[in-house]
């Protein structure tokens, strides 16, 4: 099965889990950048804050840069499962 097949999810009980999971994780990091930016944002308003507010734009920017990379992280593990009912009827058959 070829890399980034959005068919390969639906392949069996635990490819759904494991697309669920990733897809969990993926929305908890897409919340914290979210939230890393709007906690930036105000304090930004304080000129005593700028510093944690720098930090907190940091942070942002490196969880929204390390969507991607869980995205593809899901994608090569669901690629290199292979067709395990199909293993697993030849297996019977042997």
């Amino acid at each position: 099965m070829r890399l980034f097949d959005r068919d390969r999810r639906e392949e069996n009980p635990h490819t759904r889990r494991l697309y669920a999971a990733w897809e969990l994780v993926y929305t908890l990091v897409d919340f914290g950048a979210a939230a890393a930016f709007l906690v930036g944002s105000v304090l930004f308003l304080y000129e005593s804050l700028q510093t944690g507010a720098t930090w907190c734009f940091i942070v942002g920017s490196a969880l929204f840069a390390f969507k991607p990379t869980i995205r593809t992280w899901r994608d090569i593990r669901l690629a290199s499962m292979g067709d395990v009912e199909a293993l697993e009827e030849e297996e019977r058959r042997s």
